[in-house]
């Protein structure tokens, strides 16, 4: 059991000592992944940024996912092409959903990190973070985002994930630190005494707070 993000941050970040002299960086899944990326982040000296994904909704059924969208240069799509041929869809439709979604991505980069440019990942090691891992959908489609940018070393680190969720994951990075892995998962609220929702206004001063941390990036 966790107290808040902050001290499930502090925890994992004690774990992640040995990524210290590798001038990684941190890439947080907002919102609750910034708290806890913020933790690391201070801890290890590293940058900390995020990585904006966005869920691609069927038109006409929007809480039913197509596939999901990462921020990136190009953007990367995951795809549920099984839902998309059972619905029917067309490119087209698809496309529209993804621009929607990618300029809503791009707003809120710039209300969270006022226009500052990304920390560069090529050739880094990249620590993957969120508060925790239900399903896993969210961050596996982060985790091929993050590896497009070309990282020299993919973590992932989460403070709780069910078993079967983190070893799906496990394979698609170089390495895993997770604190718990619950068989008896339930919510990932369950295991924090304070899982109160994170507001935008607490994300921007985290991400002000950490500017400066680390070395200056490589250009």
């Amino acid at each position: 059991m966790f107290a808040d993000r902050s001290d499930a941050g502090r925890r994992l970040a004690e774990r992640l000592d040995h990524l210290a002299t590798e001038a990684p960086v941190v890439l947080a899944l907002p919102r609750g992944g910034v708290v806890v990326g913020f933790e690391i982040a201070a801890r290890l000296g590293a940058p900390l940024d995020l990585v904006l994904v966005r869920k691609l909704g069927a038109p006409i059924q929007p809480e039913l996912a197509v596939g999901a969208v990462v921020e990136g240069d190009p953007p990367v799509t995951v795809r549920n092409d099984e839902i998309i041929v059972a619905l029917g869809l067309a490119e087209a439709e698809i496309e529209a959903v993804k621009t929607r979604e990618l300029a809503e991505m791009a707003r809120r980069r710039a209300q969270y990190l006022a226009g500052r440019p990304r920390t560069p990942v090529t050739g880094r090691t990249a620590i993957l973070v969120d508060d925790g891992i239900a399903t896993g959908a969210t961050v596996r489609a982060a985790i091929r985002g993050v590896r497009a940018a070309g990282p020299r070393r993919l973590v992932l680190a989460v403070p709780v994930a069910p078993p079967d969720s983190l070893a799906r994951l496990a394979r698609e990075v170089d390495e895993t630190v997770c604190l718990a892995t619950p068989a008896a998962f339930g919510a990932i609220g369950f295991f924090y005494q304070d899982f109160s929702q994170v507001e935008d206004d607490e994300v921007i001063a985290l991400l002000d707070r950490a500017v400066g941390f680390g070395p200056a990036p490589v250009r």
